[in-house]
């Protein structure tokens, strides 16, 4: 039994919820799936997984098992990636993730130049405004949102971004300005569902505490430009990323409000997981990526209290 294939297998099986998923993605038929994972588990003399109809369950022999498997491809991997040489030249596959909005704006132009400037090198840019695990997805590198936990990662701070309260003129000439962010209640709101800006945020200017505000949303959406366009047509007051409402600003579509109560600009990082020997694909991209990146958020993350 080819014993790496059948780890393989198994944390495919894992990943995917269920043997049909995984067959699926590996291209093989189901039954061989079935006995490869039946043979590891004959192998090792242990259940690993409860199967039924619906799903999978590990055992907690299963659990330890699939966590030692992930790091034995890991490190199998990347001795594959050193003896194809991606440790000596910049080639091979780089898998980035980052925020949805954040992503597109800001980290995907940077990939098309770094794409032809290195064309031995292919990008997967994985967009979510979840934060994905690194190593649960094979991931090199992370564009990240927010104060960072203490964790054995290298960040980069390339930048900060201003979350901002906003609303239309036109909406704004029907009701009167809220002067402090308690009135917001009283108003018809757009909330943009979003890890980084849920729930809405400010800074009393007296004593500089932070504190939270439950909104009563009129509309909620999931992506910020929503949230702006929503605004923009006069639906109600909603609460960004300046970038994301950049255009609208510009335009004159809406308008910022109580600036003066913001909290501090949230930093944006570049994170990747701390290793002895990086591969040369990563490097040039950090090099080539954190310049890029501090200039494109240059004009955010500037407070402009009123």
């Amino acid at each position: 039994m080819d014993r790496l294939e059948a780890m393989e297998m198994l944390v495919t099986a894992v990943d995917g919820g269920s043997l049909s998923a995984a067959a699926r993605e590996l291209k093989i038929p189901v039954s061989t799936l079935t006995r490869k994972v039946a043979d590891l588990e004959e192998m090792l003399g242990s259940r690993l997984l409860i199967r039924t109809t619906r799903k999978l369950t590990l055992t907690d022999a299963g659990m330890a098992y699939v966590a030692a498997a992930r790091r034995i491809l890991e490190l199998v991997r990347e001795q594959e990636h050193e003896a194809t040489g991606e440790f000596a030249t910049a080639r091979g596959e780089l898998v980035v993730t980052a925020p949805v909005q954040l992503g597109r704006l800001h980290v995907l132009p940077v990939i098309n130049q770094f794409l032809a400037q290195y064309p031995d090198i292919t990008v997967r840019l994985l967009l979510s405004d979840r934060n994905i695990d690194l190593i649960d997805s094979h991931a090199d590198l992370a564009v990240r949102i927010g104060e960072l936990p203490d964790s054995n990662m290298i960040a980069t701070r390339v930048g900060a971004l201003r979350p901002i309260v906003c609303a239309s003129p036109a909406f704004l000439a029907r009701h009167t300005p809220p002067r402090e962010p308690d009135e917001l209640v009283k108003y018809s709101c757009v909330v943009f569902n979003s890890p980084y800006l849920s729930p809405w945020r400010f800074r009393l200017p007296a004593t500089h505490k932070v504190y939270v505000l439950e909104v009563k949303p009129r509309l909620e959406v999931t992506s910020p430009d929503a949230a702006v366009s929503a605004a923009a047509a006069d639906t109600g007051i909603t609460y960004v990323f300046e970038h994301d409402a950049d255009e609208a600003l510009r335009s004159g579509q809406i308008e910022v409000l109580l600036s003066q109560f913001e909290i501090d600009p949230v930093p944006v990082h570049l994170v990747h997981v701390s290793r002895n020997l990086m591969a040369i694909k990563l490097r040039h991209f950090i090099d080539f990526a954190v310049p890029r990146l501090r200039e494109s958020l240059s004009r955010f993350g500037k407070q402009k209290r009123r």
